[in-house]
């Protein structure tokens, strides 16, 4: 299982996913915003924005929430955001790219550099990793959705490219420019996703011990932490064994 992952099912086994929920509603509402003010603030005309409320709906986002989010846009009254990616080394090696939405790329650029530093790591120019990377769209269902026969012949029929289900999920994975089509023919047979978007794919992860580990989870849960961080994405890959420690610990 990819590093990303696995971290976050780390988190969740320890019972962090209620600290962390106020955070989440702030992210998400932040790229409702965003999303309403660069097109229709109506997500049937908008699918940035339809994207948006259906994975803000995922984490139980209060629908007042949601909606004073695109009133916000809507009202002319919204902080402008921009859209920035910052690209680099963690512990290890290990590639990691980390997506924002700032209203003061300064300040976020040197909370990311600090993190990235604290680490033993180090910040690159735009570019220096995300050519190891694939830009995918990935649709995830809970695996109550559907057996995984049933999932993986609705993923071939919606023209997805790959499909990873296990005890908790369902993991679809399609081209960038195919995920609405593919997203839309998905919810026809399988109802309605726990999340779609689009995501950042290793083209090749690597394997680190539990020290290792520690470290690039201690970066992550940083950098997730910064209010101007949307995303993190890291290639490291850790076994079944160590997992099991770093989740017990």
């Amino acid at each position: 299982m990819a590093g990303h992952s696995q971290f976050k099912n780390i988190m969740h086994r320890k019972g962090r996913q209620d600290a962390m929920r106020s955070k989440a509603f702030s992210k998400l509402a932040r790229e409702i915003t965003v999303a309403a003010k660069m097109g229709a603030p109506d997500p049937n005309f908008n699918p940035r924005l339809r994207l948006a409320i259906q994975n803000a709906k995922a984490e139980s986002m209060p629908k007042d929430n949601i909606q004073r989010a695109i009133n916000k846009a809507a009202g002319g009254d919204a902080e402008n955001y921009d859209e920035v990616r910052y690209e680099g080394y963690g512990p290890g090696g290990v590639a990691v790219i980390v997506e924002a939405l700032t209203d003061n790329r300064n300040r976020t650029a040197s909370n990311v550099r600090a993190c990235f530093t604290k680490a033993g790591g180090a910040l690159g120019e735009t570019g220096s990793v995300s050519f190891m990377w694939d830009r995918v769209g990935e649709i995830v269902y809970p695996a109550s959705a559907a057996s995984a026969d049933k999932a993986m012949e609705a993923a071939i029929e919606a023209g997805a490219d790959d499909v990873q289900s296990d005890e908790e999920s369902h993991v679809i994975i399609c081209a960038f420019e195919s995920i609405g089509d593919v997203s839309s023919a998905l919810e026809a047979s399988l109802g309605e996703a726990q999340s779609v978007k689009t995501i950042w794919k290793p083209q090749n992860n690597i394997p680190v011990d539990e020290e290792r580990a520690q470290s690039l989870m201690k970066l992550v849960a940083a950098l997730e932490d910064d209010d101007d961080v949307q995303n993190v994405y890291a290639n490291f890959e850790v076994d079944d064994a160590t997992l099991a420690k770093l989740s017990a610990a």
